[in-house]
């Protein structure tokens, strides 16, 4: 499922077309304010689901999901100006037909600016699930594939989120099995301020703390402060790389 505001419309197009254009097709659901009827056409044209948004991005990509995720084996979604690569879809789920008792599986994500250009690889490899309860979370969300019942299972995305629900999902899928990691470059994530992940950084790494702390064993809580300074201090460090990139 694809949740916009519908101001991006050519980044819109550009996203549903890399859907379109997966070996394996999918059916979309997009999910848009009521009042905004800048996307009805646009969904018309790549034959796409509207949902009427409930009011919060987790909130639109539970109700995406819940209206059609059922009658398929894996579920998702990808943000309106994000891109898939070619065959994304097909080695994702692929790797998760081969690994019955993996929930999910991501792989690599390019980073671009506004106009495509590669800024960063994010290679995620088999580590990054190991450091997700107490490091930086190196799993990148576009691309991903979730087995629908593992979706069920967890209770999809945690609404009390504005930022971190993708981390605190990825959490509690680790928690009832395992994340696989496809060795290839499987998307794209638009790197441009208006992003709510580039934003907002302070209050993105806070969340990002809480949903780590919310997983830790009660024993580990208290010394969650030790390694928070050091992965808050690297996180910031990577993304002011990449917004120099994305300007220079």
């Amino acid at each position: 499922m694809v949740p916009t505001l519908g101001q991006r419309t050519t980044f819109l197009r550009q996203c549903l077309q890399s859907i379109r254009d997966q070996e394996v097709p999918a059916d979309v659901v997009l999910v848009r304010p009521a009042d905004c009827s800048t996307v009805d056409d646009i969904a018309v044209e790549f034959h796409a689901t509207l949902l009427d948004d409930p009011g919060s991005l987790p909130g639109a990509i539970n109700a995406g999901i819940a209206a059609q995720g059922a009658g398929y084996d894996f579920v998702t979604w990808l943000g309106d100006d994000d891109l898939l690569e070619p065959g994304s879809f097909a080695a994702v789920a692929g790797t998760l037909d081969a690994q019955p008792q993996a929930v999910a599986a991501f792989g690599h994500c390019r980073y671009v600016d506004d106009q495509g250009r590669t800024l960063w690889v994010s290679k995620a490899g088999r580590l990054a699930p190991y450091v997700l309860p107490w490091g930086p979370d190196l799993v990148p969300q576009p691309g991903m594939l979730i087995r629908t019942h593992a979706w069920q299972w967890v209770g999809g995305l945690d609404e009390s989120y504005r930022f971190a629900f993708d981390l605190d999902l990825l959490l509690k899928l680790k928690s009832v099995g395992r994340l696989m990691v496809v060795p290839t470059v499987v998307s794209a994530f638009r790197w441009h301020g208006d992003s709510l992940t580039v934003g907002d950084r302070t209050t993105n790494l806070a969340e990002s703390e809480r949903a780590k702390r919310s997983h830790l064993p009660c024993a580990l809580k208290p010394l969650a402060p030790m390694w928070e300074a050091p992965v808050r201090w690297a996180t910031r460090l990577a993304a002011n790389r990449v917004s120099q990139r994305a300007v220079s």
